[in-house]
């Protein structure tokens, strides 16, 4: 896998379940970078859906993903649109048939782009569930943003991506040790019912440590470094404030990760109202409660 290493600062922005608000934060939150003077580009990577577009106001591109993907363009730089927007591009997502199934060539290939592309903040807007075209794009970014809303089915659906990440994270990084033992405790560990003596995080880093304390020592390593920031969105009351905890005890009990950041977004009919004139809302209403919470985002991206 390809870590970028450049000054662009790659954001993922994921809802692991459809219809959490993602995408209205994603295309605020670019905006609002924007006008703190940072260079943003927002990529639609919502493979097979793609939609940010539309919540941008912008209603047709020149280009999109899938010139970059089926080789019509040679860099990924060459389809970024300008959006009339001072500081921000943005490049719209793909639909063709199987696009969201993307061939491992191919995602590299689009990895080592972003990694290229020269703005201060490339902003990924990627798909719902836990698919590994998605856990790889978190995998290379900077930082991650978990958009969840209070609700039950919502927390727990980001809980199970978390989970598919951590495993993902360290399965790429034990096949380096060649040793098919830890690879097959680790999918064991996937499944707690038939293993509960590996339920939590800890016990499995005992469990490896006793097999190879130097991939004990990488595990350990890899789970200080997952730090995803979580969006509380669609928050009604002092009571919703607080959904994020059972899911941060999950994390610390469970999969032995920590959150870098609760970020609350409070309801706010300016979101439909925007939504229905195909206007951003930082456009629309810069004064409005979400506006608000959307530049405390940014600020913390910023920090």
């Amino acid at each position: 896998m390809v870590v970028n290493k450049n000054p662009v600062e790659i954001v993922a922005v994921i809802g692991p379940k459809g219809g959490v608000g993602k995408t209205s934060i994603s295309a605020n939150l670019a905006i609002s970078l924007a006008q703190l003077g940072k260079k943003v580009v927002a990529i639609d990577l919502d493979l097979g859906a793609s939609n940010l577009n539309t919540f941008l106001g912008i209603r047709s591109s020149k280009y999109t993903l899938d010139d970059f993907i089926l080789n019509k363009v040679g860099k990924l730089q060459e389809i970024v649109l300008e959006t009339g927007l001072e500081n921000m591009g943005f490049i719209c997502g793909g639909n063709i048939p199987g696009i969201a199934n993307l061939h491992y060539s191919k995602k590299m290939k689009l990895i080592r782009n972003l990694a290229m592309l020269d703005y201060d903040f490339v902003l990924l807007d990627l798909g719902a569930g836990a698919s590994y075209n998605v856990v790889d794009f978190v995998i290379i970014s900077q930082k991650s943003l978990l958009v969840t809303t209070p609700e039950i089915p919502s927390i727990l659906n980001t809980y199970s991506f978390l989970k598919t990440l951590v495993f993902r994270r360290l399965t790429m990084a034990l096949k380096e040790f060649h040793n098919q033992t830890l690879l097959d405790l680790l999918e064991q560990a996937r499944d707690v019912e038939k293993n509960p003596h590996l339920k939590r995080m800890d016990d499995l880093v005992q469990v490896i440590q006793k097999i190879d304390s130097s991939a004990s020592r990488l595990v350990k390593q890899i789970l200080l470094g997952i730090r995803p920031a979580m969006i509380l969105n669609r928050i009604r009351s002092g009571k919703d404030e607080k959904a994020c905890v059972a899911i941060e005890n999950l994390m610390r009990q469970y999969l032995g990760i920590e959150c870098s950041k609760i970020l609350h977004v409070h309801e706010d009919a300016s979101v439909g109202h925007a939504i229905a004139k195909m206007k951003p809302v930082m456009i629309n209403n810069p004064g409005s409660v979400f506006a608000n919470d959307i530049n405390e985002i940014a600020m913390f991206l910023t920090g």
